[in-house]
């Protein structure tokens, strides 16, 4: 069965040969290799032209971000199934096998199939990690029973290099959020339709590593991190949502939303903060995790402590 394998690149002509090389090495031969060259300024695309895979070819665009790269991958696969693996992380020769036997075992039903992966360098395992949130192998169904953090849960564990997915499901639910440029979130904001609406299998067994010393984003954040997109724009997830699961998203958002204004408070921006549990407060709001720190943390206190905080890490480092 062809894999579309889509590489979304932007200036990681240091690492793309090594996430190349690792699609090659796959036991699953059948794959076309689509590297989205999304306005590299190190000369990336020209390293991945001259990777020597006749069955590699390089889509060049301006610079929009990760989403509109990959969704640029998705628009041209030929492939009834789709993987994304970015330029700086590689896969295990068996994650391609690995994927399609998890999909054969779940059905055609199943949207999707997502493998374990270590972090590098080190080769550290998160397996404990998902394992205490929840996580099994098996087949999961989000239904109107299930838990808000599991689902939060479980969206997160469906990143686009850890997860094979069916072409058609990705492209029914529009693909990655592209707007703006969004540099993080963009990938969560399809899960979540894909899951609300479909099946999955995931596997905590690693076959995938994540290098983030090689991450833009892997670094000491000096500032907020971004909201995520299903957070500003939930428009396209709510209207995904059959009407037997609006709770269990309303309560997925509000607790996002709590998280995040917790985030916002601990760097000053408290309004913000405030605006978005406003925004996405759900009845009986106490019962819900995260809520009420986030209300005890959204005001120009719980910003002063924030910035006490953050002094006395800096002291400390």
């Amino acid at each position: 069965m062809l894999v579309s394998v889509i590489v979304p690149l932007y200036d990681k002509a240091p690492f793309v040969r090594r996430a190349l090389a690792s699609i090659a090495r796959q036991t699953h031969p059948d794959v076309e290799i689509l590297v989205v060259d999304d306005g590299s300024r190190d000369g990336g695309g020209e390293v991945a032209a001259a990777f020597g895979d006749p069955r590699l070819r390089v889509i060049r665009q301006r610079n929009a971000g990760p989403g509109s790269a990959r969704n640029r991958g998705l628009a041209e696969a030929r492939g009834e199934l789709v993987a994304f693996l970015d330029a700086d992380d590689e896969w295990q020769p068996g994650f391609l096998e690995h994927g399609l036997a998890l999909l054969r075992a779940a059905g055609p039903d199943a949207a999707a199939a997502a493998s374990g992966y270590v972090l590098e360098p080190g080769a550290r395992s998160t397996r404990a990690l998902w394992q205490r949130r929840g996580l099994r192998d098996g087949l999961q169904r989000v239904d109107a029973t299930s838990p808000a953090p599991f689902v939060m849960h479980l969206a997160a564990y469906l990143t686009p290099c850890t997860t094979l997915a069916r072409t058609a499901v990705l492209r029914r639910w529009g693909g990655f959020y592209a707007r703006d440029r969004c540099v993080y979130g963009e990938d969560t904001h399809l899960w979540l339709a894909v899951l609300l609406n479909h099946p999955v299998a995931i596997s905590l067994e690693p076959h995938v590593s994540i290098h983030t010393d090689a991450s833009h984003l892997s670094g000491n954040l000096r500032g907020p991190r971004p909201v995520e997109p299903f957070l500003t724009d939930p428009r396209a997830v709510e209207e995904a949502c059959p009407a037997a699961l609006r709770d269990v998203l309303r309560d997925v958002l509000a607790i996002s939303a709590a998280r995040t204004a917790c985030m916002l408070s601990y760097w000053g921006r408290w309004r913000e903060a405030r605006e978005l549990l406003r925004r996405f407060r759900p009845p009986s709001a106490w019962r819900v995790p995260w809520v009420v720190t986030a209300q005890l943390a959204a005001n120009p206190l719980g910003a002063r402590a924030g910035t006490a905080v953050r002094f006395l890490r800096e002291v400390a480092a």
